[in-house]
């Protein structure tokens, strides 16, 4: 089975400046150590001609502006995970692709993220996000697709699935039994 996935009709590989496109993150530490946060970001933002003035805008929207010039290598984290997010939205793309967003995040970021996707999504911009934390997607998503080892399960919204079995949590159970690997556990 082959699938092509294209952004506004181009495939990402086409695409002139993709992070004005596409923003990702898809792991918290995808930066280099000894850099800090202000410089990893200057640095994407030249890459995609990007105005300089956007990476005080992204620092200050994910509340890491005081951290700014510490090296990003001595960072929790919660907060390389705001900095992936501030490179996710650096290019201010219409398209969001977040693997576990909420990842190392305290209670105070959770509420912060839920906030900012249902406000991005509020401004017509696709907000895709993988999780495996059924009751975060619960409070953050309206719409879904589950997906077991390579296939899709279902497309619904999360008030139709979680209706359907009572819980999205028991939904999701009752869709993967049987998909899902468990091979390395002990008995």
């Amino acid at each position: 089975m082959h699938a092509r996935v294209t952004v506004g009709g181009q495939r990402y590989g086409d695409l002139r400046w993709p992070l004005r496109e596409v923003g990702a993150l898809l792991e918290a530490k995808a930066f280099h150590p000894g850099r800090t946060a202000r410089a990893h970001l200057t640095a994407l933002a030249a890459s995609n001609a990007i105005a300089r003035r956007r990476v005080t805008e992204v620092l200050a929207l994910t509340g890491i502006e005081q951290a700014a010039d510490r090296r990003a290598g001595k960072f929790s984290l919660g907060m390389s995970q705001r900095l992936g997010i501030a490179a996710a939205l650096l290019g201010d793309p219409g398209v969001l692709l977040l693997d576990e967003p909420v990842n190392g995040l305290d209670p105070e970021g959770i509420r912060w993220i839920r906030n900012l996707l249902r406000g991005l999504a509020a401004q017509g911009r696709t907000v895709l996000v993988s999780s495996h934390l059924i009751s975060e997607i619960a409070h953050t998503a309206d719409a879904l697709i589950v997906i077991g080892r390579g296939r899709l399960l279902a497309q619904t919204t999360v008030a139709h699935l979680s209706a359907r079995a009572g819980s999205l949590e028991e939904a999701f159970f009752q869709l993967t039994g049987g998909v899902t690997d468990y091979s390395g556990e002990l008995s």
